[in-house]
C-alpha cells in the first residue's frame, strides 16, 4: 500500500503542476519556485508532515519535499542554535542532497558529450 500512496501523492503533485502549466501563464520556473515555497510554508506550519507520512517518497522526493526539508532543518536549528539557526538550518539539512546533485551532475558531464540540436 505504501507504493500506491507514493504513486498517488506524487501523481497529484504532478497533476497540479501540469494544470498550472496548461491553465495559467506561469512559466515552469515560477511553478517550481511555488512548489518549493509551498513545501516550506506547509512544513513550517507542520501540515506537510502529515502528507509525507501518508505519501512517503511521493511527497518527499518532489520539490515540495525539498522545501519541507528546508523548513524542518530550520525549525530544528532554531531550537538548538537560536535565531542564527534560521539561516543555517535549512542548508545544513539539505546538504547531502545538494552535494549528491552536484556530484552526479559533474559525473554526467564527464561521461557524456553534449550534441548540438541543429
Amino acid at each position: 500500500m505504501d507504493y500506491v500512496n507514493a504513486f498517488l501523492c506524487g501523481g497529484i503533485l504532478c497533476a497540479i503542476g501540469q494544470l498550472l502549466i496548461d491553465r495559467t501563464s506561469l512559466t515552469p520556473a515560477k511553478i517550481l519556485v511555488c512548489y518549493v515555497t509551498a513545501g516550506v510554508v506547509l512544513g513550517g506550519l507542520g501540515w506537510y508532515q502529515r502528507i509525507a507520512d501518508w505519501g512517503g517518497a511521493g511527497a518527499t522526493v518532489p520539490l515540495t519535499g525539498f522545501g519541507f526539508l528546508l523548513a524542518k532543518g530550520a525549525k530544528k536549528a532554531v531550537l538548538e542554535d537560536g535565531v542564527l539557526g534560521a539561516l543555517t538550518g535549512g542548508v545544513t539539512a539539505a546538504a547531502g542532497g545538494i552535494a549528491a546533485a552536484v556530484f552526479f551532475g559533474f559525473l554526467a558531464a564527464l561521461l557524456f558529450k553534449p550534441k548540438s540540436k541543429a
